[in-house]
């Protein structure tokens, strides 16, 4: 039997994130457009892989339907134009989609079945809100396997805040201003926006164009502001459209190397990748789920939660963050957590979310040789929770 195999990553784009429904950006952009030009980008940015040194390409999706059906990890890599020797797949799990086509795609290259492979996601909510088309088994609910509000992630959010009566809409509303502010602050320093690919955009009413920044940022917001926004989900909530994320189109993409591959190809080592898990939780409360994952991925690998010195936390929900936050003794304004804000300010287009957390954390890496270890990690619709923990290959652990 061969010996694992070191996974690196090596570098991830996204296209900007656009607001979903008829005046957002993408409304008449097609979801598989999308991936192809995240996909066109990484080949671009490195010219020394040849395309046809990519063993595969792993694509996710929560609604695989329509322009996001049809098996599109290879539909997506033959209209990028990669040769079509190269395999390709679709890949679901809510949320977690482009989190779970880094891990399996990982996997593959530590077993020593792929040397390069391409992962990401793309979910255009705007035509094809998640559950569209769906029928779920009667059963789920009639034989009370989980509660009726599981299905709908607003519901579950509200149902954390019961669980955790502590984390105050408050609370939750000040984190949200926060990663609004952390994410202006990072696009005006330039952090934010080397990793997006302009995607030109098409709209019957203003004509050509082209998306070059994130649409559902809105900076300058206030905790005074978010305080008066309404609750959707349930008379007098807690869960508002100021403290989740919205509904978002977006796409996103990585590649992956086996590290001795990537170093022959002169391609970056971005990330290496330490391990990951997924747990599942009761469906009602969601958004606990990076909890046991989180806690499961640091026991398998030796590690503690104060090895971690970076967390991309995804930011579905403030309350679902701050449930993390305060099961692991983290303040709610810890600098080490989404130090560029988060999806409550820049969107969470579900399955392509995760890439956006790698790439961000590859990037702080480049910066910070004082941290050795990151986490990504998120919570997933149905009730589960992905944990990804990389380590920094410039870490300099005399310092």
């Amino acid at each position: 039997m061969a010996a694992t195999r070191d996974v690196a990553f090596v570098d991830g784009v996204r296209t900007p994130f656009g607001k979903a429904g008829p005046k957002g950006i993408y409304a008449e952009t097609r979801a598989d457009d999308l991936i192809v030009k995240v996909i066109r980008e990484l080949l671009r940015r490195h010219p020394g892989l040849p395309p046809e040194r990519v063993d595969e390409v792993a694509v996710a999706a929560t609604t695989q339907i329509g322009d996001q059906g049809l098996t599109i990890g290879r539909t997506a890599a033959l209209l990028a134009g990669l040769p079509k020797s190269v395999p390709g797949f679709a890949i679901d799990r809510m949320c977690a989609g482009a989190m779970t086509a880094v891990t399996t795609t990982a996997s593959g290259i530590a077993f020593g079945a792929y040397d390069v492979v391409i992962a990401g996601g793309v979910e255009h909510m705007g035509r094809h809100p998640m559950g569209e088309g769906v029928d779920p088994n009667p059963r789920i609910v009639a034989d009370k396997l989980v509660d009726p509000t599981a299905l709908v992630m607003g519901q579950t959010a509200e149902n954390v805040h019961d669980r955790f009566p502590h984390l105050t809409k408050q609370r939750c509303d000040e984190y949200a201003a926060r990663s609004q502010e952390k994410f202006a602050d990072a696009v005006k320093t330039g952090k934010i926006g080397p990793e997006l690919v302009p995607v030109a955009i098409r709209s019957t009413e203003l004509g050509w164009g082209l998306a070059t920044e994130d649409e559902p940022p809105r900076p300058g917001t206030t905790v005074e502001t978010l305080a008066t926004l309404k609750t959707p989900f349930r008379p007098h909530g807690r869960v508002t459209a100021g403290n989740a994320a919205g509904l978002n189109d977006g796409a996103t993409g990585c590649v992956l190397a086996e590290v001795n591959t990537a170093r022959e190809l002169g391609l970056p080592v971005g990330m290496r990748l330490v391990g990951y898990s997924f747990a599942g939780v009761e469906p009602e409360v969601m958004g606990i789920g990076p909890v046991p994952a989180t806690e499961q991925a640091l026991s398998r690998f030796g590690l503690s939660i104060s090895d971690i010195g970076l967390f991309e936390v995804n930011e579905a929900f403030a309350v679902q963050v701050l449930a993390f936050l305060d099961h692991f003794g983290i303040a709610d304004d810890d600098p080490r957590v989404n130090p560029w804000g988060g999806a409550i300010a820049c969107g969470h287009p579900l399955a392509s979310s995760g890439v956006r957390l790698m790439t961000q954390l590859s990037r702080q890496f480049a910066e910070r040789p004082d941290v050795r270890y990151g986490l990504t990690t998120m919570c997933i619709g149905i009730g589960m929770g992905g944990s990804v923990i990389w380590e920094n290959p410039n870490w300099d652990g005399s310092k």
